[in-house]
C-alpha cells in the first residue's frame, strides 16, 4: 500500500496535478503514523514496557509477588493477569543481569490468572544476602510499578 501511494504521488506530481498529490501525500503520512503507533504498541508489549491493566486482573488491584530466599537459592512466585505475561520474561532478564542463574522457570494459566514460578541460584559468597536483598527490591519495584 505504501509503495502504491508513493508511486501514485510521484505520478501526480509529474503530470502537474499538485493538489491531488498533496491529498495523497497527507493520506500517506497518516498511514505511516498508524503503522508507527502499531509498531510502538507491539514493541511495548514485547519488551515489557507496557503496563498491566488492573481491570483485567480478575479482581486483583495489582500483581502479587512473593520472594523466598533460602541460602543461595531464591524462589519467586508471581501471580498476574493474562495481560501481564511480559513480567515473566522481564524477571528472568533481571536475574541474568544480576548474575544469578535461573535454574527452573515455569508458569501455568487458570482462567484469567497466570501463576509464574522462578527458581534461581545466587552467588555462593557471603555477599549473597546483599545480592538477594538487592534483587528482591528490584523485582518488587518492577512488579508493583507495572500496573496502570
Amino acid at each position: 500500500m505504501q509503495n502504491y501511494l508513493r508511486n501514485d504521488i510521484v505520478d501526480l506530481l509529474k503530470n502537474g496535478l499538485d493538489i491531488n498529490a498533496y491529498g495523497r501525500f497527507a493520506d500517506y503520512i497518516k498511514s505511516l503514523q498508524i503503522n508507527l503507533e502499531k509498531l510502538k504498541q507491539k514493541k511495548n508489549w514485547l519488551t515489557g514496557e507496557g503496563k498491566c491493566s488492573s481491570s483485567t486482573m480478575g479482581g486483583l488491584k495489582s500483581p502479587d509477588v512473593e520472594i523466598h530466599v533460602m541460602g543461595s537459592a531464591m524462589e519467586v512466585a508471581l501471580v498476574t493477569g493474562l495481560d501481564c505475561q511480559f513480567m515473566f520474561t522481564e524477571i528472568i532478564r533481571m536475574f541474568r543481569e544480576e548474575g544469578a542463574e535461573v535454574v527452573n522457570a515455569s508458569f501455568s494459566i487458570q482462567d484469567n490468572t497466570v501463576f509464574h514460578t522462578i527458581h534461581s541460584k545466587l552467588g555462593e559468597t557471603s555477599a549473597s544476602e546483599d545480592e538477594a536483598a538487592r534483587i528482591s527490591e528490584r523485582l518488587k519495584k518492577f512488579v508493583y510499578s507495572s500496573v496502570s
